[in-house]
């Protein structure tokens, strides 16, 4: 069945689900929010419709958002209002499974049965979550990122009977509201977290090594790595630094630090077939002609000098008490 989404529900007013409902009222939807009772909600309304215009204040953002969010946004009495009247309800309660089911039980016996339920759950698998649901086909996981306003990412997540129309409809709402949203296999962690998690595991082992301080593991990581990844995705830098010297590398990392760093199968079948990156015109994202390869230097090379400037214009993070991370 097609879906027609013009009004959205938030069920948790707190950091995160505050932050989707501006999202969506800043973006022209009709949004209510509801927390535990009518005076949570009350009040995390009078903080979110201050706060945009907090923002705005501060250029974070565009003229006219704080209006949009003041006209589109409302506090509704109950959780049980706010689901009845919603064309899409997303739960943003705490990161505890009988937290979420209660409250998804109590969204799903008030919605209607055509009313597309989300979750916003960052490590929950969403098939776990999914017998709270009656009607289970409108039901999926749709992971925002902290702070919601301003991180342009979102992991989208089918359970196994969740119909192919609800996913679209989701996919496009969250565009018409601004967000990059990706759909992504059910597993605990998701996709984000599975990787951040495995990136934060080695940098906690570097520093219980005595290789290097925290402070310095944050500076490396905000000046290369992270650098380099909030522009382009790691493929698309392995393709571009070459897979065969990946390959390489992990044979190295693999004789210091064992299995863990052993380099991945799919890598090295890459680099048998000769898929070697940008320099064999073939890799791991596909094939590469001198028009893409020039394009991607144009926009790879413009990317990181915008990048340094921005840093340049920013300047160094603040850290703890008041000093930096460099």
């Amino acid at each position: 069945m097609p879906y027609s989404i013009t009004t959205i529900a938030v069920i948790g007013s707190g950091y995160m689900g505050g932050g989707i409902a501006q999202v969506f009222a800043r973006a022209g939807f009709s949004v209510l929010i509801a927390d535990q009772s009518a005076e949570v909600a009350a009040k995390a309304h009078h903080r979110l419709v201050e706060e945009a215009q907090q923002f705005e204040d501060r250029g974070l953002f565009p003229d006219g958002s704080a209006a949009a969010i003041t006209q589109n946004l409302s506090a509704a009495e109950s959780v049980e209002d706010a689901a009845a009247t919603a064309d899409l309800v997303i739960e943003a309660v705490f990161e505890d499974v009988d937290v979420k089911t209660a409250v998804l039980q109590q969204i799903s016996a008030a919605a209607r049965a055509e009313t597309i339920i989300g979750t916003n759950t960052s490590t929950m698998s969403v098939n776990t979550l999914k017998p709270a649901v009656s009607h289970p086909e409108r039901f999926m996981n749709i992971h925002f990122f902290n702070p919601a306003p301003f991180i342009p990412g979102a992991e989208l997540v089918a359970s196994d009977e969740t119909s192919d129309a609800v996913v679209a409809a989701v996919v496009d709402v969250l565009t018409r509201a601004g967000k990059r949203p990706a759909v992504v296999g059910d597993t605990p962690g998701m996709v984000v977290n599975r990787i951040q998690y495995a990136m934060l595991s080695e940098a906690f082992r570097v520093v219980e090594e005595g290789v290097a301080s925290k402070e310095a593991i944050d500076t490396l990581i905000r000046n290369s790595l992270g650098f380099r990844l909030g522009l382009v995705g790691p493929f698309s830098i392995v393709d571009q630094a070459g897979v065969d010297i990946y390959a390489s590398c992990y044979g190295i990392l693999e004789e210091a630090f064992g299995e863990r760093m052993a380099a991945p199968e799919s890598l090295l079948a890459a680099v048998a077939d000769g898929s070697h990156g940008t320099k064999a015109g073939r890799g791991l994202l596909g094939s590469y002609d001198e028009d893409a390869l020039s394009a991607i230097r144009e926009y790879r090379d413009r990317a990181y000098v915008q990048m340094a400037s921005l840093q340049d214009e920013l300047g160094t993070p603040p850290g703890p008490s008041g000093t930096t991370t460099d």
